[in-house]
């Protein structure tokens, strides 16, 4: 999907973006604001413009990727069966315009072609207990933190949030960084450490087969430590220093893949205020945790625009997968008819109980495969609620003949998604730079394979050109 290079803006060329981003939401936040679980019992189809309405009914879900999401098929070119109204032709330029480019400086990862589930980037060792989808991002990142490093002379890279530290590991023992790893659950510490032993053990190993590869310089495993990072305070264990540096003080790059929450401001939060924290690399994730206030806005410059909430519903949908999405819609997948069905269950739900509203509902397996009838009774079941309750199976029916507007009503929404993303980001980078730092945005994962594949790079001093080489794939 085209979109906006970060890279490409000034400061002030920025700000005009957040100001056009919250005028664009505002506009659209009918849509935004609603709940596709509430397709029926707040009638959303008919909150659409009637033009929208008729441009979309009708249309089946490959139609739906290709004319209203942009993503057609390979070899298929775009042909509209009518001519839509420049209301939503407007939306959709706009929503593509202003939403930041996901588009990464790679075709698909050449590193899957030869096995679909082993990276040939990496060896055996560093891929084993590690999905591709994670080795994808372990080395694109790590590879460009090991640039950044390099550029800035770190003595010492901090992994905030490094889970069961795959990324930790392959920085240390593959790339030959100084590496602290920090994540607060022990039993994920645990399991990183056993696996450090065990990379170590195959590297080893791998050396005694083939004695003409030499090692230069010695291993060091990363250094875990157990500790939660409160995103309002300083925590001094994240500023400690491994080893003493020859001169001067510690310089420490901090990274974190995919931080949850309120952690990718942490670590913000730690690169502006400590001077010893001179670079950042961070991928961010689940927008919906932010705290609010607190987690966005950051920016003076945001918090002063009219328009600029973003309540959960909004940065919840941020965080969807549009190119994922896209895929199961070319393909028609039955699974996309859940939403539908999940719909309907609602209707049933209400009239049952009118105060019991979006409840949870936990996992059905196999909706595909289910009558809608069957679907409602299991789901009614789940929610705690008699699940032999009489169904008008009639109304039932007349839902499911609107599948597939439920699934343009949700494309729609998902249209606007990165926009919501945009803004967030958007806003990190304008913190940044009030306060006189250099920050840019780069794609740098598959969004095929990591939707959130946007990593804030944010220095203390100007590198220039040095950013295209960050964004470049090594052959």
């Amino acid at each position: 999907m085209p979109g906006i290079s970060a890279r490409g803006l000034s400061h002030e060329e920025r700000r005009q973006l957040a100001v056009n981003l919250t005028r664009v939401l505002a506009l659209y936040r009918p849509i935004l604001d609603a709940y596709i679980i509430e397709f029926f019992t707040d009638n959303l189809w008919d909150t659409l413009p009637r033009s929208w309405q008729e441009a979309l009914d009708g249309l089946n879900p490959p139609q739906l990727a290709t004319l209203l999401l942009g993503m057609p098929g390979e070899g298929e070119v775009i042909r509209y069966r009518s001519v839509w109204p420049l209301t939503l032709l407007a939306l959709k330029s706009t929503a593509c315009a202003l939403a930041f480019t996901r588009t990464p400086g790679f075709q698909t990862p050449s590193e899957f072609l030869e096995n679909p589930s082993q990276s040939s980037r990496l060896t055996a060792p560093f891929r084993k207990h590690v999905r591709p989808k994670k080795q994808h991002e372990i080395r694109r990142l790590g590879e460009l933190v090991k640039k950044l490093s390099d550029f800035t002379g770190c003595t010492q890279v901090v992994d905030v949030g490094s889970g069961q530290g795959h990324l930790s590991r392959f920085m240390a023992l593959g790339l030959g960084l100084m590496v602290k790893s920090i994540e607060g659950d022990q039993r994920l510490v645990e399991r990183a450490q056993r696996l450090d032993q065990e990379l170590l053990q195959a590297l080893e190993k791998e050396e005694r087969r083939n004695p003409q590869v030499v090692q230069t310089s010695p291993r060091h495993s990363p250094h875990h430590v157990v500790r939660w990072v409160d995103p309002t305070a300083l925590c001094e264990e994240l500023l400690l220093p491994l080893e003493s540096p020859c001169q001067g003080r510690a310089r420490l790059l901090l990274t974190g893949l995919h931080a949850c929450g309120d952690l990718s401001v942490a670590l913000l939060r730690h690169f502006s205020c400590c001077p010893e924290v001179v670079a950042l690399a961070s991928v961010g994730c689940c927008y919906m945790k932010l705290s609010d206030p607190g987690g966005y806005p950051l920016s003076q410059w945001v918090a002063g625009l009219p328009g600029y909430e973003l309540p959960y519903r909004l940065r919840e949908g941020a965080c969807h997968a549009l190119e994922e999405y896209a895929e199961r819609l070319q393909k028609a997948v039955p699974g996309l008819r859940t939403h539908c069905y999940r719909a309907a269950l609602e209707t049933v739900i209400r009239r049952a109980r009118p105060e019991l509203r979006r409840p949870g509902v936990q996992g059905i397996p196999r909706v595909h495969e289910l009558k809608i009838e069957e679907y409602v009774q299991r789901g009614l079941q789940r929610v705690g609620l008699d699940p032999q309750l009489p169904l008008n199976l009639a109304a039932l029916q007349a839902h499911q003949a609107q599948e597939n507007r439920v699934v343009a009503f949700f494309s729609l929404a998902l249209l606007l998604a990165p926009l919501v993303e945009t803004l967030i980001l958007l806003d990190r980078l304008l913190y940044l730079q009030e306060q006189g730092f250099h920050a840019e945005l780069l794609p740098i994962f598959s969004p095929e394979l990591s939707p959130r594949n946007l990593v804030l790079v944010a220095t203390k001093m100007p590198l220039g050109q040095a950013f295209s080489v960050l964004e470049t794939e090594d052959s």
